[in-house]
């Protein structure tokens, strides 16, 4: 990138977004990579980037950031390591620690799997190893520690260090304790001086102390002196210790071997690691933002809506709508000093770089952007004193390097166009500059003061005027960006509210040309006028969102309620499930008696009888299913019932007899079925002679005789594995509960006791089981259980 372009970037500030990118990074490589980031100019790169930006913003919102933290470039320990070197402890530690890191983040992404991602080519990139990282962080506890079971031999060494070195102190502590030697020493006190154990021994003692003399105070009142009785114990320490750094460089060597053997591996998801987290870091700084993921295209087409100037407090920052290259190619903006011209004009350059960069904008959705060839500024106060340049000088200096450079690709951002000389000149080279640019295809916005350029812009197709607008009554800027307004000075009436007398404001109007006059009248009508519709639009907007508000609530508040009569609806169903099918189970249970006791009685029952039987049981049914299914069509009597008509009672199916017509209100009547006398509703009854109708029929009668009900209350699980015997233990409780049977009889043998144990575990969790014991004398004993259900 030119040095020129360099300029460009900084006057449009991309250096301090870079730095704030820089900053959200967890890596010194990555926030490397931020600072260096520049502009691309080709469009699928672009997309590619912010589509990378843009899911990794979603995959944060969704799953949190992965940790890059511990990422350490080890790139050159392992090249080393690679080429046969070998690597110290801090080195390999390094390498483990990134490792570590790298299967984060390969285990972050595998929590999200299932989410297809833009990403996952550089995901997989990524190779963990944790056999590497388990070895290193196995053998090596600290930069300055190795583990003793680093290896079996340098456990046995240092074993035998320490057994030596217990020796060789035993000795000494003898010799300290002693009341013979004691006298001879400064200090009751063992110290090492070497390598080697040794006592302080005064110096005019040394004779009485037989040994070696290691070193000597300072003062020279007291010697180190090793005792005899313990030279051998140090040297053999000595020799240990020796043996101990062979082995520790040993096993160095090897694990630097290994490292080597996965270096490009590393290396290789490292660089991938590094790129994730600079993308990560630019969604996080979108995230910081509020920003979105514009619409990207290379035809000089700029929609921002609602754009944010990003190094501007989100608190203080006022959102402004800013166009160019749609309707017009060239826009041109004016108003007064401090009133946010060159805020917009940076707005536009900075998004367009960051855009260029991958980076999601401080904009509302759907705003487009477009990428550049050359992104060109004139921003600012250029004056060189060495160069002895005026503002004027250094502003066409600049702008002719412009010239040199711009083409039909390029965004030109000109502020105060024409400044720093003669007014009529200034406003005559300011046009003719514009036209000479708009003829190169580019794509241009500027600032000026000049009110010719206005007259241009509302004259001139393809170019358009823009002011921020300027609120006269608290003499502040709004920074709000008025596209297809031309700014009106506002001197006049900022003098006269400061104080001004209006006798020299009115003398001053008159000096101004009719012509102007009438130009800043048309121009303050056009500010009245959009001001006016511009508060219209807003109590459009502001009654629509509180319709489609209500329209929402109201909405919500439907669905719910059919959510709940649903719920409700559901728990009926199941509820009258359960009911009959405890129903189902009582009249199982009563044709069994029934039949036991006509096997008692010896006496068979008559086929009325057991028609009368069933339908009684049919009426039970019925009667117990609180969910019944209302007729497709309502029943409607043909005429009034009287004594005597025979009818049908329709929910049990039962034929009878009118006894008395229905009383004075008219809802029931008393009727004969069989030896029962009852009243019934008359909605119940249907006449038979009329329109005789049949309940479909939907009963099913079983007959379950006492040898079946006895059968069903043991369950034989001998020989079956715990699986298939817990299946079974539950099947059984189940018909148990429905046929209303509450003490029940499992055989699980004797055996090893293991089946027996993974039955009675199973039975403490049951929900329907109150109790549980081992079979007395007579049951089977402990080769059985005995159930209670509750």
């Amino acid at each position: 990138m030119s040095e020129t372009m360099e300029r460009h970037f900084k006057a449009l500030e991309l250096d301090k977004i870079l730095h704030l990118l820089a900053e959200e990074t967890s890596c010194d490589a990555a926030a490397e990579l931020a600072q260096n980031l520049r502009p691309s100019t080709s469009l699928s790169q672009v997309k590619r980037l912010l589509t990378e930006t843009d899911e990794a913003h979603t995959m944060m919102a969704r799953f949190g950031a992965p940790s890059f933290g511990g990422l350490k470039d080890v790139s050159n320990s392992l090249r080393r390591a690679e080429a046969g070197g070998t690597l110290n402890m801090t080195e390999l530690l390094r390498i483990a620690t990134a490792l570590r890191t790298l299967r984060g983040i390969v285990d972050w992404r595998s929590k999200s799997e299932g989410v297809k991602s833009i990403l996952d080519d550089r995901f997989d990139a990524i190779m963990p190893n944790k056999y590497l990282e388990d070895r290193i962080n196995h053998a090596i506890l600290s930069e300055e520690e190795m583990a003793d079971n680093a290896s079996p031999q340098l456990a046995t060494i240092r074993r035998k260090i320490r057994s030596a070195s217990s020796r060789a102190r035993e000795q000494l502590e003898k010799m300290v304790r002693s009341p013979v030697t004691q006298k001879y020493l400064q200090d009751p006190i063992i110290t090492m001086r070497d390598g080697r154990f040794v006592v302080p021994v005064k110096a005019e003692c040394r004779g009485d102390v037989p040994g070696l003399v290691h070193d000597t105070s300072s003062s020279g009142a007291t010697v180190f002196v090793e005792p005899m009785a313990v030279v051998e114990a140090n040297n053999e320490v000595r020799v240990l210790l020796s043996q101990e750094q062979a082995e520790m460089e040993r096993i160095l060597a090897e694990l630097s071997a290994e490292a080597g053997n996965f270096a490009s591996g590393i290396i290789s998801g490292y660089k991938e690691a590094v790129e994730l987290n600079l993308i990560f870091a630019k969604a996080n700084l979108g995230y910081k933002m509020k920003a979105t993921l514009p619409l990207v295209n290379d035809e000089g087409k700029i929609e921002l809506k609602r754009a944010r100037h990003p190094l501007i407090d989100k608190e203080k920052v006022v959102p402004t709508d800013i166009e160019l290259g749609l309707h017009f190619d060239t826009l041109v903006i004016t108003g007064p000093n401090t009133g946010g011209k060159t805020v917009s004009l940076k707005t536009v350059g900075l998004l367009t770089l960051m855009a260029m960069c991958g980076l999601l904008l401080p904009v509302a959705d759907n705003s487009q952007i477009s990428i550049f060839n050359h992104v060109l500024a004139d921003i600012g106060d250029e004056q060189s004193i060495e160069q002895s340049l005026s503002t004027f000088s250094a502003h066409m200096t600049n702008i002719i390097k412009i010239f040199e450079q711009a083409d039909a690709s390029s965004l030109i951002l000109l502020d105060e166009l024409g400044a720093g000389t003669d007014p009529i000149e200034g406003a005559a080279l300011a046009m003719s500059i514009l036209e000479a640019l708009r003829r190169k295809g580019t794509r241009i916005a500027a600032t000026t003061h000049y009110a010719e350029l206005k007259a241009y812009a509302l004259q001139t197709e393809g170019v358009e005027n823009a002011c921020c607008e300027f609120d006269v009554t608290t003499l502040r800027p709004t920074y709000r960006l008025l596209i297809g307004v031309p700014g009106r000075s506002n001197a006049f009436a900022i003098s006269l509210r400061l104080g001004m007398d209006p006798e020299i404001v009115e003398h001053a109007r008159e000096l101004v040309s009719s012509e102007n006059t009438r130009f800043e009248d048309v121009v303050q009508s056009l500010e009245t006028s959009r001001q006016r519709l511009e508060e219209e639009r807003k109590e459009a907007q502001r009654q629509r969102l509180e319709a489609e508000e209500a329209s929402r609530a109201a909405k919500e508040r439907k669905d719910a309620i059919d959510a709940q009569a649903d719920r409700e609806m559901e728990e009926a169903r199941r509820r009258a499930s359960e009911l009959i099918a405890r129903t189902r189970g009582q009249i199982d249970v009563m044709l069994n008696e029934m039949e036991e006791l006509k096997k008692q009685k010896n006496k068979a029952l008559t086929a009325e009888q057991k028609a009368k039987l069933k339908s009684g049981l049919r009426a039970l049914e019925n009667e117990a299913d609180p969910v019944r299914k209302k007729d497709e069509e309502a029943y409607v009597l043909p005429r009034p019932l009287k004594k005597g008509d025979p009818v049908l009672i329709y929910d049990i199916d039962k034929k009878g007899t009118v006894l008395q017509p229905p009383d004075k209100d008219g809802k029931t009547a008393l009727v004969q079925a069989g030896i029962i006398q009852t009243r019934v509703p008359v909605s119940n009854l249907r006449l038979l002679n009329e329109k005789p109708v049949k309940k479909p029929q939907g009963s099913v009668t079983r007959s379950v005789n006492r040898a079946n009900v006895r059968a069903a209350m043991e369950l034989d699980v001998r020989g079956q594995t715990s699986d298939e015997a817990l299946m079974n233990v539950d099947q059984f409780i189940d018909s148990a509960v429905l046929a209303g049977i509450n003490m029940l009889t499992i055989i699980h043998g004797k055996g090893t006791g293991a089946l027996r144990a993974a039955v009675q575990q199973h039975l403490k969790r049951h929900p329907n089981v109150k109790s549980f014991r081992l079979g007395t004398f007579g049951e089977g004993e402990a080769g059985v259980t005995i159930v209670e259900l509750k």
